[in-house]
């Protein structure tokens, strides 16, 4: 008796010690994750009224570099960082919150094709290591207390905390979830989700899709098929981000001459293109694609989002990669649309989860979100494609330091990193 009686006092002491903790976490950084949000949206509009703002965008890149100077930063590793520091329990920087924050809203307010859930994880797993060391919490609970800063930051910036709680696990290695997590995780997703809607009170648009057909064997065969082609598109994705920051350090060796040639090429492209729909994280774009039957993009718009998002992460501009991979499947899933037998929303809204899959490895988070932001009732349409899509991408990821520990074609663990 006296071994059980110790037993349930530790299980219900530590559950109650990450309650705690978790909702503290969720209250301190999803407050300021949601003014985070805020200041995006707040910038988003002055660019969209002063489109002459790119012009300026090269001269922010600069500014963005001396920041990161200024803290003995030479090349930022963003959320590699977060996932290495993750994986090994260690703490992250303290001066990684303000300066993520600062990048992020120069390179929105400047028109680099950036995103910001990236900027999410770094934010929240930076203060989260914060919070951790002012608790004064051991070194084995760092894992623990930096995810549920991750977890907050994306719930409070996306308004999705049923994925936050579950990606902040899943995105640092690939096969195995971190489950001892999943309690303070919840918690302070679901603080930090109230704290942004009843709070600072941040809207996110609506994503409603119109009435879904039931599944057929026509139906499954079209989601099939765009999962496979938004597989090998977030490939090109991924091959792109990584080819076009291996090639920009390779050829222009000076940071700050790097970030300026950078946001002269973004200011070329827009010209080009003659819109600014490819500048910052178009989910103007994203949600007419969803909502809107009888809107068109450019048929090869996820083409020329992969083009601007690669410049603009490959010259230093912060952010992130998961709303212009979202854009990505969105417009490709729009142009699919001509093709095959599917609501032209339901496309969009697939394409977006397939590629979103692909690029993080993370197919429980994506369906979360699916659930989350297009309700239940495309859910067959959904697992299929994310299922489809989480294997056709291999073992490509966005981050380099996301640990693929176990194949996704084989019962074998091979404990590589993410292509």
């Amino acid at each position: 008796m006296k071994d059980l009686e110790k037993r349930l006092i530790l299980t219900y002491g530590n559950g109650i010690k990450w309650v705690i903790i978790g909702g503290l976490t969720g209250g301190i950084v999803g407050s300021v994750a949601a003014y985070f949000a805020k200041g995006i949206q707040i910038v988003s509009q002055i660019r969209s009224l002063h489109p002459l703002l790119i012009g300026l965008l090269p001269f922010a890149g600069i500014l963005i570099v001396f920041s990161y100077r200024l803290c003995s930063v030479k090349e930022p590793k963003g959320t590699n960082l977060v996932l290495e520091s993750i994986q090994n329990g260690e703490n992250l920087p303290s001066y990684m919150a303000p300066l993520i924050i600062l990048a992020t809203i120069l390179s929105h307010l400047f028109g680099a094709s950036v995103g910001r859930e990236g900027a999410a994880l770094q934010l929240g797993s930076s203060m989260g290591s914060i919070i951790g060391r002012v608790l004064r919490l051991k070194e084995k609970d760092r894992r623990r207390i930096m995810m549920c800063g991750m977890s907050a930051a994306f719930s409070g910036l996306f308004g999705t905390p049923l994925a936050a709680s579950v990606l902040a696990m899943e995105i640092c290695t690939v096969g195995h979830m971190y489950y001892i997590a999943l309690l303070p995780c919840t918690v302070s997703a679901l603080v930090a989700n109230f704290f942004a809607e009843k709070v600072v009170h941040v809207i996110e648009p609506e994503l409603h899709l119109s009435l879904v057909s039931e599944i057929d064997w026509k139906s499954a065969l079209a989601t099939i098929l765009l999962a496979i082609l938004a597989s090998m598109v977030s490939v090109l994705f991924v091959l792109s981000a990584h080819k076009a920051k291996a090639l920009f350090t390779k050829y222009f060796k000076n940071s700050y001459f790097r970030i300026f040639v950078c946001g002269l090429i973004l200011i070329v492209g827009t010209l080009l293109v003659g819109s600014t729909d490819y500048n910052g994280t178009g989910m103007d774009i994203i949600v007419k694609t969803i909502t809107d039957s009888g809107y068109k993009v450019f048929f090869f718009a996820f083409l020329l989002k992969i083009l601007f998002t690669a410049v603009s992460l490959g010259g230093g501009y912060q952010g992130g990669e998961i709303v212009p991979s979202l854009f990505i499947g969105a417009t490709l899933g729009n142009a699919l649309q001509l093709f095959l037998p599917l609501d032209p929303g339901l496309c969009a809204a697939l394409g977006m989860a397939s590629v979103f899959c692909s690029v993080t490895n993370c197919p429980l988070a994506t369906l979360l979100i699916c659930f989350e932001l297009f309700g239940f009732q495309a859910s067959s349409y959904f697992i299929l494609a994310i299922a489809v899509s989480y294997l056709c991408s291999g073992n490509y990821g966005l981050y380099h330091t996301q640990k693929i520990l176990f194949s996704k074609t084989e019962e074998k663990e091979i404990n590589e990193l993410a292509h």
